[in-house]
């Protein structure tokens, strides 16, 4: 969300109470035309990146790039280990939260990771039976993501090189699929690099968006200068913030139909009156 500060449009949701990925679909576009936004640089990671690249597949039109982190491309490997998922909606809440827990690490974290942990931790306990029903269904129920006609060099695969609770194997499959993506490796970051490496999320995020053609408009966002009164983010970035071109890969490589649009929680960093006439990344 710091990217707003920048000069980027950025909206973070959550998924709404969708129980396929064709309610998804439908669902994400009701949503972005409620808002009025016609073209969108999705980025997503894990179940999100899946969502991310069904939507991409079936309205090739709105979806201008992808960047997907710590994803993967079909569901069969989660349903194989879910054999009672025909019972979820049935399922305590408590079990279903102890059963998406499992899916993170145990163990002593690096302080960053840790807090990421810590903090995702403490939004699923926040999560309602059926939103927590809903976000399980769509990781099991059977699909696969078929062919994009977005070209490879819009697509960046952002993964992280200590662990997640993505599979090696289906990462892999997801760098075969797209071999013309670009690379960005993270050394470390665990499942959240959102998270535990904002910055360096960022920045590879703003090398995406450059070579994809969309420039920041830092004069648009409405701020505060040092002395707290009210500015554009450029009297903020008067000490020089520069980014080199992106290189062919990012870093070394081994190193979120019908009614459903009306729950979508959004948050829009931007609060000035004036619209940023780039895309959006969500």
């Amino acid at each position: 969300m710091s990217l707003c500060m920048k000069g980027y449009r950025v909206i973070s949701i959550d998924v709404p109470q969708v129980w396929n990925h064709h309610e998804w679909i439908h669902s994400f576009e009701k949503f972005l035309d409620s808002m009025n936004i016609h073209h969108v640089h999705i980025y997503g990671t894990s179940l999100g990146g899946f969502l991310a690249q069904i939507f991409a597949q079936h309205r090739p039109r709105r979806v201008k790039s992808l960047i997907l982190s710590n994803t993967f491309l079909e569901t069969h490997k989660f349903a194989a280990a879910m054999p009672w998922s025909p019972v979820v909606n049935w399922t305590p809440s408590f079990l279903l939260k102890r059963y998406l827990l499992t899916g993170i690490r145990d163990g002593p974290h690096e302080p960053f990771i840790a807090d990421s942990v810590d903090f995702v931790v403490c939004q699923v306990e926040t999560l309602s039976r059926d939103d927590l029903s809903s976000r399980l269904m769509l990781n099991v129920n059977v699909a696969s993501v078929g062919s994009l006609m977005l070209p490879d060099s819009f697509i960046t695969i952002m993964d992280t090189n200590d662990y997640s609770a993505v599979p090696q194997q289906l990462k892999d499959q997801l760098n075969e699929r797209y071999p013309g993506a670009r690379r960005a490796v993270l050394k470390t970051g665990g499942d959240f690099p959102f998270l535990s490496r904002p910055d360096e999320v960022n920045l590879y995020l703003q090398l995406h968006l450059r070579r994809v053609g969309v420039e920041s408009k830092p004069d648009l966002v409405q701020g505060f200068t040092r002395n707290g009164t009210a500015g554009s983010s450029k009297d903020q970035k008067d000490g020089g913030d520069s980014i080199s071109d992106s290189p062919e890969d990012y870093g070394h490589r081994g190193s979120g139909g019908s009614d459903h649009d009306a729950r979508y929680r959004g948050s829009e960093s931007h609060d000035s009156d004036k619209p940023i006439p780039t895309s959006t990344m969500y």
